[in-house]
């Protein structure tokens, strides 16, 4: 049966309505916002919390998106529980009054977990987009598997990125007739941008792109590898920069003072590494295409790297995207000081090693999953049916 909706130029009209209030969301969300707003039978309400304020600004800009809805809680020092109350308290007033007949959460953030019950709390049914994701340890990413269970639980809809992720959602108990493979949206964002080639608003990053240097390109932020791994991860990077004066390190460092004093301190003397503030989306992925080998514990770019043909070290002692590392192009090396070294060096000293991770592989993505998506949430709500769902492909 299909779920309420509204009457809206003369035809029946479902209003959806994504939340989303980190950068790594907006960026998974804008293409799924711009095949809503492509939509004939839905009409798209965008709603951001501002759980991140000028990262996720940079993303909106960058994709032309304009919210209808700004909670705005960002607060100096906040926590995850501050995050939980103030979406939640938005979010109750919001849906009062704008009724919508669907809303859509992305991931594993505390935004999209607060939407996510705040919408069950309202009868409202629940999309969760990149849902299906386990690292199988509850605190390891913290907090973002609790997130991701949390919101499975609750979902009418899960959008599973990947096979392996409908896997883990059939092992818990969902209905396969709930699960959609629609691949990830990221790729559909990356695939969009990647070819851009946006300006560096920094001019050593500029100069650097011209200079055909090999790049090291590190992110790091993790509220689970803070304190002495992170500091471990800092001399790690001196090291590799002492050893490898022809490498340039390139490190656009969080804005979290927790991840700057550990990590700062080791390689604030070297040359051949570049510090960086937070590069805006488009700059980054123009980064990630100008880089030899990429050293994270990001979860976004564990998927985006490999389709650009990137080795990926990942400081991190497990993953709940495992495709990469099965294809052989990730890698997880943990936080040791002397591991992430040897990694590095390896890659850098042993070609046949190098082309072995270097390959194109593509096992998120095909730059369709938005179609999919609304596809899918169109078919819940009985305007419409599904198409063919994602299978992982190798691209050369």
């Amino acid at each position: 049966m299909p779920y309420t909706s509204s009457l809206f130029g003369g035809y029946i009209v479902h209003r959806i309505m994504p939340i989303f209030g980190t950068r790594p969301e907006a960026i998974k969300m804008a293409p799924i916002v711009r095949a809503l707003q492509e939509s004939e039978h839905l009409h798209c309400v965008v709603t951001v919390t501002g759980q991140h304020r000028e990262m996720l600004d940079q993303v909106n800009e960058l994709f032309g998106i304009t919210p209808d809805h700004d909670l705005n809680i960002l607060q100096p020092g906040q926590s995850l529980t501050d995050i939980m109350t103030r979406t939640m308290s938005g979010l109750d007033t919001l849906f009062a009054r704008e009724k919508p007949d669907a809303v859509v959460v992305q991931g594993d953030t505390t935004t999209s977990t607060a939407g996510a019950i705040a919408a069950f709390y309202h009868g409202i049914p629940v999309v969760h987009v990149e849902a299906g994701l386990r690292s199988g340890n509850l605190l390891s990413p913290f907090p973002e598997e609790a997130n991701r269970k949390i919101t499975s639980q609750i979902a009418s809809l899960h959008l599973a990125p990947t096979s392996t992720s409908r896997a883990n959602l059939l092992a818990e108990g969902v209905p396969a007739e709930d699960i959609v493979v629609t691949g990830n949206s990221v790729i559909d964002a990356l695939l969009t941008t990647v070819n851009k080639k946006v300006p560096f608003l920094d001019p050593s990053l500029e100069e650097l792109a011209d200079s055909g240097q090999k790049i090291l390109l590190v992110t790091t932020h993790r509220r689970e590898n803070q304190g002495d791994a992170m500091r471990g991860v800092g001399r790690a990077l001196a090291r590799i920069a002492d050893s490898n004066p022809d490498l340039v390190i390139v490190l656009p460092v969080h804005k979290n003072p927790l991840v700057r004093e550990a990590v700062l301190p080791a390689i604030s003397a070297k040359q051949n590494v570049l510090v960086t503030e937070p590069l805006a989306y488009g700059e980054f992925t123009r980064m990630l295409s100008l880089a030899h080998i990429v050293l994270t514990d990001s979860g976004g770019v564990q998927e985006e790297a490999p389709s650009l043909g990137k080795p990926v070290l990942v400081m991190r002692d497990n993953t709940e995207r495992p495709e990469a590392v099965i294809a052989g192009t990730v890698s997880l090396i943990g936080t040791d000081e002397e591991r992430i070294v040897n990694e590095v060096s390896r890659l850098l000293k042993d070609p046949e090693h190098f082309l072995a991770m270097a390959n194109a592989v593509n096992p998120y993505g095909d730059g369709r999953a938005s179609v999919r998506t609304v596809a899918a949430i169109a078919e819940l709500l009985g305007v419409g049916q599904r198409v063919e769902e994602f299978r992982m492909s190798v691209a050369v």
